[in-house]
């Protein structure tokens, strides 16, 4: 799998991440497009595709969060963090265009699960961290990108990883998320392949 946005390995940028640095603010929203993604040589018995990205780099407390004079020590235990979850793509499939998913960043959060040519999105774990925000709360469906804390002493690991899949629909049904997702594909998956892309809003972070 490719993208035509950014290399494996290598920097996202900021247009397709859901926060970009700000020298006055830190930070501040971005355009928050889907990026592009290719891929071929697909197995002729694919029946569906899948694609998730996750970040497992997310620290596992959020006690010091984006707070001044505070840093979060790359030492920090960390954990998993959805950005995206789609599926019910067809077999047919070979690209998804940049932006064709997600253009912007809505408050509140994009709808779904109903998506583009009969696929599926489910809820992304922005759903949980703005639970408790009274501006921001809400379902986020969909492709929410990059926005890990600008002071973190890691740069954060963006995994797109497509699934060839023997089931023509995934039984995750209603607002699923992307462990129910890794579940429901357990002994189904004929493929996979994935690129891993980098981003960091703290500038003392080089990538």
């Amino acid at each position: 799998m490719n993208s035509s946005n950014f290399m494996n390995n290598k920097p996202i940028p900021p247009e397709y991440a859901f926060c970009a640095p700000d020298p006055k603010s830190r930070i501040t929203l971005s355009k928050n497009l889907n990026p592009g993604l290719a891929w071929q040589d697909l197995p002729p018995n694919a029946r569906s595709l899948a694609l998730i990205c996750h970040d497992p780099d997310v620290p596992s407390k959020g006690d010091d969060v984006n707070k001044e004079g505070r840093t979060i020590s790359a030492q920090l235990p960390r954990v998993d963090f959805f950005h995206w979850v789609l599926v019910d793509l067809p077999a047919t499939t070979l690209q998804i265009r940049a932006g064709e998913f997600s253009s912007g960043v809505k408050p509140r959060g994009k709808p779904g699960p109903e998506s583009l040519n009969g696929s599926r999105q489910g809820l992304n774990d922005y759903t949980a961290w703005f639970a408790s925000d009274k501006e921001m709360a809400g379902n986020y469906f969909g492709y929410d990108g990059p926005c890990p804390p600008w002071n973190d002493e890691i740069p954060h690991r963006y995994v797109f990883t497509l699934y060839a899949l023997d089931y023509a629909r995934c039984p995750a049904a209603g607002a699923f998320k992307g462990p129910e997702v890794l579940a429901a594909m357990k002994g189904h998956i004929i493929a996979q392949a994935a690129i891993t892309g980098v981003y960091t809003l703290n500038p003392k972070v080089k990538i």
